[in-house]
């Protein structure tokens, strides 16, 4: 069985150290790490029992192929492979530039009531999504200051109980 070695020269250690100790998120940080401890040598996957996880999965709680995985994008890209690509996870409900108008129309024709704007936006937009998501929307409009009403922190329905 051939074991993967992994050289780094000093830039690229320095790189990655950076990168796991300052890293935006934890999976960057994490990914960072998973490196370091292969350049010392550390296996992805144990030789032992079959389904045993390796020690650098053992270390970072990954498993021994999702490390491999790792070890592939740092090869192919170096440290920028390491950064979580654009498009994972679920796509936004709202895009400002599309929905901003209408949002801020159907909020000031339900001005009390948040829960028959959502119900009027929903049918409008055809898309389904949480009271939560309609407050995170228009949070996010008072802060760029696009929100009707005013100054960011004078809205009544950003202001109100989180109990809507």
């Amino acid at each position: 069985m051939r074991v993967r070695t992994l050289e780094l020269n000093q830039g690229q250690r320095n790189k990655l150290e950076t990168g796991h100790k300052e890293g935006k998120t934890a999976r960057f940080r994490q990914r960072c790490q998973i490196i370091l401890l292969k350049s010392q040598g550390r296996t992805a996957k144990s030789i032992g029992e079959i389904g045993e996880i390796g020690e650098i999965g053992e270390i970072v709680g990954l498993s021994a192929v999702s490390v491999t995985q790792w070890l592939n994008r740092y090869d192919a890209e170096e440290i920028a492979g390491l950064q979580t690509r654009p498009g994972r996870g679920r796509p936004r409900v709202f895009n400002e530039a599309r929905d901003a108008q209408v949002v801020k129309a159907a909020v000031q024709a339900e001005r009390q009531r948040l829960a028959h704007a959502k119900q009027s936006l929903e049918d409008q937009l055809g898309k389904r999504f949480s009271t939560q998501t309609l407050k995170r929307f228009l949070k996010h409009l008072a802060a760029h200051g696009n929100a009707s009403g005013g100054a960011p922190n004078n809205s009544p329905i950003l202001n109100s109980p989180r109990s809507v």
